[in-house]
């Protein structure tokens, strides 16, 4: 069996095509450049495996059908049992531009891809962001039911996943959609690639760590639910559910189903650094009160902004992210669980593997977190 995958240099992509390997045949991964290619190489040799199992083949999600050269084009035409899109981008500081660029026109061209090389099945790895903010419970088979869709990386997911839903209008080509929640960390290693989700937050607990006792209860905030999942869950489950043919063109929520409040993921990450847990949380919900235009205008008082601005500096949080403290959504994964029922794939609760992301974030990510 054969696969092509884009964004395999990526942090979910390099665990995925590792699985893949493992079930034999040959990955061939969208590069584009001598330094991707290198990186092929070297994840060959991590995995043991020969390099003419994992070939770099020359593209860019900028250009149609990922323009490939017509060598390559007549070498995978018709050789490529599963075509794998990850590459996009998850960062919520990016401008707008670069996101579509990436996020909406490179899917457009991986289907174009996938098309003329003429794939039977197709998968794209997309994220719960394409909810936006919806209010109450997401099911996998809800998409244009999304609100909210007010910041670019929001619109961008949502808009990149309906081109995949439309190749059901356009043609013959079976797909599968995977939204993964917060992706963190191997919950066996703790192993990640750069601070994100609820590793900005780390910085903050640190510095309680340092000031404080870890007896001394603090204040701190509750808010909305967070959905995080480890990395090697997101891969299990997306190579199990990718190689189960019965199963039709769908969406499928990659989410933990138990999630925690804001509060609760700051005090089990708190434990598994040693820090001192917020006995008291204050529910940033009860200032919804306060009229919308009132609050805005608090926000733009220089003093304020100054203030807000010094603290998230310092911390190394990025703005956008405040917007997620009272996260509303909450993710049915009934399809997933189904698909999964009889293997021995599950999500791992936070607790369970928390100290491993602390302890890794610690080692190897606090100098990219400043």
């Amino acid at each position: 069996m054969n696969y092509f995958v884009t964004g395999g240099t990526g942090f979910i992509g390099r665990f995925l095509i590792e699985k893949l390997l493992a079930r034999g045949g040959t990955v061939y991964a969208l590069v584009r450049s001598d330094q991707a290619s290198e990186r092929l190489a070297k994840l060959a040799t991590q995995c043991h495996v020969s390099p003419e199992r994992l070939v770099p083949v020359r593209g860019d999600l900028g250009h149609e059908a990922l323009g490939l050269s017509a060598s390559d084009h007549d070498l995978l035409l018709g050789h490529i049992d599963h075509f794998f899109h990850l590459a996009a981008i998850y960062d919520l500081k990016i401008d707008e531009q670069t996101q579509v660029e990436a996020n909406v026109q490179g899917t457009r061209h991986a289907v174009q891809c996938a098309q003329a090389l003429k794939v039977p099945s197709f998968h794209h790895v997309s994220s719960i962001a394409v909810a936006g903010l919806f209010r109450g419970t997401f099911r996998e088979d809800m998409f244009e039911e999304a609100t909210h869709l007010d910041t670019a990386y929001l619109r961008t997911k949502h808009d990149s996943e309906k081109i995949v839903r439309d190749l059901g209008h356009d043609c013959e080509m079976a797909w599968k959609i995977y939204r993964p929640g917060m992706v963190v960390g191997h919950s066996q290693t703790g192993e990640m690639d750069k601070v994100d989700g609820p590793y900005y937050f780390f910085k903050l607990l640190q510095k309680l760590r340092r000031s404080l006792p870890q007896w001394m209860p603090t204040v701190g905030l509750e808010g909305g639910r967070l959905n995080i999942v480890p990395v090697d869950y997101v891969v299990n489950a997306m190579d199990h559910i990718a190689h189960c043919t019965d199963l039709p063109s769908r969406c499928f929520h990659l989410t933990d189903p138990d999630p925690h409040k804001v509060g609760e993921v700051l005090n089990i990450f708190a434990e598994a650094g040693h820090a001192p847990k917020m006995a008291m949380r204050i529910d940033a919900r009860m200032f919804a009160f306060i009229p919308k235009m009132v609050r805005d205008a608090i926000a733009q008082l220089p003093p304020v902004k100054r203030v807000r601005n010094a603290v998230l500096q310092d911390l190394g949080i990025p703005e956008q992210v405040l917007k997620f403290i009272n996260y509303p959504t909450k993710f049915d994964n009934r399809d997933t669980e189904q698909a999964l029922r009889g293997s021995d794939i599950s999500c791992p609760p936070l607790s369970s593997y928390a100290d491993k992301l602390w302890d890794y974030w610690e080692r190897n990510l606090v100098a990219k977190h400043t």
